[in-house]
């Protein structure tokens, strides 16, 4: 596998490595031994999830204030726009969004680490979002940043108005947001 670091160093793609044929392709989607081996983390994931969203469902931008969880983010259907948004104050990326389209077609991941809020838009007709967290939801510490928070200034590529649950309408701007120290 490949490591890319974005330019928020601790947000990682990875590219594994694929092999194809005209029956199809094969690839291992996680492999604790090569991750460890290639990024250096030594991660323990509790839970894998799996959604599925149709185009232009904007989801997040999401955390858990206690019980932070490190998302390992993958695309087994369409495409997505995925975000990762520093949210750790005493960090000197605080504030800053990294970004990158995921899909179903260049089997990329997306490393988020904890500290971290996370959303995606669905730019395909239908996305399938599936990823591993390293703790247990824990919907009494689930936070919500506003997706269109101007001091974020992410360019989500939006055709049209986004399709927002009504947790992901009152999402706070990051200025008024619970944050990690």
């Amino acid at each position: 596998m490949q490591v890319i670091r974005t330019a928020i160093p601790e947000v990682l793609v990875i590219e594994p490595k694929v092999f194809g044929d005209d029956r199809g392709f094969f690839y291992e989607s996680f492999n604790e031994r090569a991750f460890a081996g290639a990024t250096g983390l030594h991660l323990h994931f509790v839970q894998d999830n799996h959604s599925r969203s149709a185009k232009n469902v904007l989801r997040g931008l999401h955390y858990q204030i206690h019980q932070p969880q490190g998302k390992l983010v993958r695309v087994t259907a369409g495409e997505i726009y995925d975000v990762a948004v520093d949210i750790r104050r005493s960090s000197p990326t605080f504030g800053k969004c990294a970004a990158v389209v995921l899909s179903a077609q260049n089997h990329r991941m997306c490393w988020v680490p904890a500290g971290f809020a996370h959303g995606f838009l669905v730019t395909s007709d239908y996305a399938e979002v599936q990823y591993k967290a390293t703790d247990y939801y824990a919907p009494e510490h689930e936070r919500c940043i506003a997706w269109n928070d101007s001091d974020l200034a992410i360019a989500w590529p939006l055709k049209g108005d986004p399709v927002l649950s009504p947790k992901d309408r009152a999402g706070l701007p990051l200025k008024g947001a619970e944050v990690f120290p």
